[in-house]
């Protein structure tokens, strides 16, 4: 037997890594007029997926997960829980009735003991009355027997719709950065949406995140996905930070949100004409979740993807029975990400003829089903391997600039190694400063 492959799962996670990233590179060969060139290197491609396990500063590793996130047994079951953020963290144990001053081994202990009495389902429909997110682990077709199991269970993981709105039409650029000229407005947090966005950014978009000053985002995080974008805060809920933010969209071509659906639109925000909007959210725009916050990792938990992968022979096993596992990556996660990339390029293109505009609609749980229903399982697999150095890049790194000083940051390469017949070694500039930018476009 050979070297075990890179992101080796119970499913088939290379090949949907691959075939996420296939999408870019032919969707920016189609709108740059280029030959699409080689396969991608299947190495950079996983270490671009596995990004947060080979992300390192001063030449430590970061823990991709707080300690409160995790899975942990209930009487009857399972749960998974994501507290990374402060706020999901201070929800969490407010759901369990723990003290918010409840730190370190002591709070994970806490957490434990109160979940272990308490039904996993009544945990699930309690975080989800609150805010906190924490979900029933089920099997493949106990979510499929739901109702958001059956609301995500067709299409595709990226959907296009066509707008009524136009504007005059405008013309891609040609060659290996095809955006470039374009003005993405990007309201994305975590990793799918600032993946998708970090694509652009490479394929040549001027990109700006915006955050909200009082949400700040974690700073390893914005290392690992910021590359290539500028970031700046800008409060919606004030009416000079609502109006900036509009003057900003209305110069913008393409608007990502990574919110929950109508989140953005709550604070009156309007789409200009012509302009593509790309969603990317965790149960889709319809369905009865799909208000509903949620994860990478969460959405492994419900959809029966943990118990496959906590499984033995490949079949998804009892909730009671064995413990669940997880993917070697947010893979939903950055799939996803490329795949709603794809499709803004594609609707950008298409936008040079017509001039209208385009609706783009990611999901994660329609990834999840995707991965679930492909074939190629392989229950006996041994450990993935692990990328080598050369699908990484160092650079200097300031984290909260307090004081001062510059961090050498390990982050990942991109994992288009080639656009046009053009070696890709990195992106056009690592991560700036989280809102360390002006919210405004450089031209």
């Amino acid at each position: 037997m050979g070297a075990a492959p890179f992101l080796a799962a119970t499913l088939p996670v290379l090949d949907l890594a691959v075939a996420s990233v296939v999408a870019v590179r032919d969707a920016a060969a189609r709108a740059g007029g280029f030959d699409v060139g080689p396969p991608p290197d299947p190495e950079r491609v996983a270490a671009a997926f596995a990004s947060d396990r080979l992300l390192r500063v001063d030449g430590a590793p970061v823990d991709a997960f707080a300690p409160l996130s995790g899975f942990f047994r209930t009487a009857d079951g399972w749960v998974r829980t994501h507290a990374n953020y402060a706020h999901h963290r201070a929800r969490l144990l407010a759901l369990l009735d723990l003290p918010a001053t409840a730190d370190g081994a002591a709070a994970r202990d806490a957490v434990v003991s109160a979940l272990a009495d308490r039904s996993a389902q009544d945990v699930e429909d309690r975080a989800a009355e609150t805010g906190a997110i924490a979900v029933r682990v089920r099997g493949e077709d106990a979510w499929r027997a739901t109702p958001p199991g059956r609301a995500t269970a067709s299409g595709p993981p990226v959907r296009t719709a066509v707008r009524e709105d136009a504007a005059p039409a405008r013309p891609l650029g040609s060659g290996p950065r095809p955006l470039a000229g374009v003005r993405v407005l990007d309201l994305t947090r975590v990793i799918a949406g600032p993946v998708a966005t970090r694509t652009l950014a490479l394929l040549g978009a001027d990109v700006l995140r915006l955050d909200p000053p009082g949400l700040p985002e974690i700073e390893v995080q914005h290392l690992d996905t910021g590359q290539g974008k500028r970031s700046a805060l800008l409060d919606l809920a004030t009416r000079d930070g609502l109006a900036r933010a509009q003057r900003l969209l209305d110069e913008a071509d393409v608007l990502v949100t990574g919110y929950r659906p109508g989140a953005v639109e709550a604070f009156g925000l309007r789409l200009p004409p012509g302009a593509v909007h790309a969603r990317v959210t965790a149960w889709g725009d319809d369905g009865p979740w799909a208000g509903r916050r949620g994860f990478d990792s969460i959405v492994q938990a419900v959809s029966g993807i943990a118990l496959v992968e906590g499984s033995r022979d490949g079949t998804a096993c009892a909730p009671e029975d064995a413990a669940p596992g997880a993917l070697p990556a947010q893979a939903l996660d950055h799939a996803t990400g490329y795949l709603v990339a794809a499709a803004v390029v594609d609707a950008l293109a298409d936008r040079a003829s017509d001039g209208r505009g385009r609706a783009v609609d990611g999901a994660l749980a329609r990834t999840a089903r995707a991965l679930l229903a492909a074939p190629g399982r392989d229950p006996v697999h041994d450990a993935p391997r692990t990328p080598g150095p050369r699908c990484v890049v160092v650079h200097p790194a300031r984290l909260d600039g307090r004081d001062g000083r510059d961090r050498a940051a390990t982050t990942t390469r991109p994992a288009l190694d080639h656009l046009a017949g053009v070696p890709v070694d990195d992106y056009p500039a690592p991560a700036r400063p989280w809102g360390a930018d002006e919210p405004r476009w450089t031209a």
